[in-house]
């Protein structure tokens, strides 16, 4: 009698921490309703969603509604997937971590020679940030290859491999492409072949222009002088390794579940992804680096940010417990109201 009285107490409280969590949720998430750019939202427990919602319009133009199917372009929360498709490639045998750069892309100058895989995934390679080799006069969108000659023309660095921390999206797109060489196949069809269609995250794609239209498309706005213009793309957003896919809130579930268990990756490399690699610098959060995540606490997580476009996604693993929020705006940045969304969940 004791043991049912006492389970009927932990699920009222749980019911109770669920209904505050909603409560709490849509009010945090009020500057995202109307006609505005919005955001989805997901909140899941034990693999299960306890709130699943989109707030606001993916499209302005048109007004169409954000949805839960509504697929927004991830911008560097990309970057797990890239790491994760090297511990896969690590796992068939067709790399190693501590293989240098410069044996994958040998154009790379010579001062790239004890720069690692393992030192990209953790942003720990000392490369120069691609974002600043850019010509004043550019127009044209870059892609990987451009940055990959930028880089090759460019022999100095930050730092000597290893020996610091400093965020990299030249290291990612650099990624990228070793994956594409270590394969044989396209990035794309990679992350689609070994990622997507395995874990039927179905409504999830590596943008490439040209290619394959993102069902269910957001585009991203920026405010200027008191009005949403869209802003969708800018000179670095046909870069892939660094920031390219674009996903909706159910198919980043499944891509959740599997990094609970080895459905995916193994024990060994979901561990070493997790693992704390390098402490962060130079960012406004205390947090290490694993693969592909910042690592704050008991939390897992990572944030994306491109033009029009704020996404994060946290985890906290012991206790089952992820936010996800994708959207489709330059402001607000969504970390903090991710960690006060997950309070009531979390029972505190």
């Amino acid at each position: 009698m004791r043991a049912a009285l006492l389970f009927a107490s932990i699920l009222f409280a749980a019911s109770v921490h669920a209904s505050d969590g909603i409560q709490n949720a849509d009010r945090l998430m009020q500057r995202y309703q109307g006609e505005a750019p919005g955001a989805a939202l997901l909140v899941l427990r034990d693999g299960k969603p306890l709130l699943r919602k989109g707030y606001g319009l993916a499209d302005l133009e048109r007004h169409a509604k954000v949805t839960p199917a509504t697929d927004f372009r991830l911008a560097s929360v990309s970057k797990q997937f890239t790491a994760a498709a090297i511990l896969l490639l690590a796992e068939d045998g067709k790399l190693t971590l501590d293989d240098s750069i410069r044996h994958w892309l040998p154009s790379l100058p010579a001062t790239t020679d004890q720069v690692t895989l393992r030192q990209l995934l953790s942003h720990t390679g000392g490369l120069i940030d691609y974002e600043d080799l850019i010509p004043p006069n550019r127009t044209a969108q870059l892609d990987d290859q451009d940055v990959l000659r930028m880089l090759s023309a460019t022999p100095r660095s930050y730092f000597a491999p290893g020996s610091a921390y400093r965020y990299s999206n030249s290291g990612y797109v650099l990624l990228g492409l070793v994956v594409e060489k270590a394969s044989g196949r396209t990035l794309q069809d990679f992350l689609a072949q070994r990622i997507f269609r395995p874990l039927h995250m179905d409504h999830t794609l590596l943008y490439v222009h040209d290619s394959k239209n993102v069902p269910n498309r957001a585009y991203g706005y920026s405010k200027t002088g008191g009005r949403w213009l869209r802003t969708d793309q800018d000179l670095t957003s046909a870069t892939r390794g660094d920031g390219g896919i674009y996903s909706n809130i159910d198919d980043l579930a499944k891509w959740d579940a599997a990094l609970y268990d080895d459905r995916l990756l193994g024990d060994a490399s979901r561990q070493a992804a997790f693992s704390p690699h390098a402490k962060v610098t130079g960012e406004p959060y205390e947090a290490s680096y694993g693969y592909g995540w910042r690592i704050t606490g008991d939390t897992l997580w990572h944030s994306g940010e491109s033009i029009g476009f704020r996404n994060v996604i946290v985890r906290w693993p012991k206790q089952h417990l992820t936010v996800i929020l994708l959207s489709n705006r330059n402001d607000p940045e969504p970390y903090q109201t991710v960690l006060e969304i997950a309070q009531p969940f979390l029972g505190k």
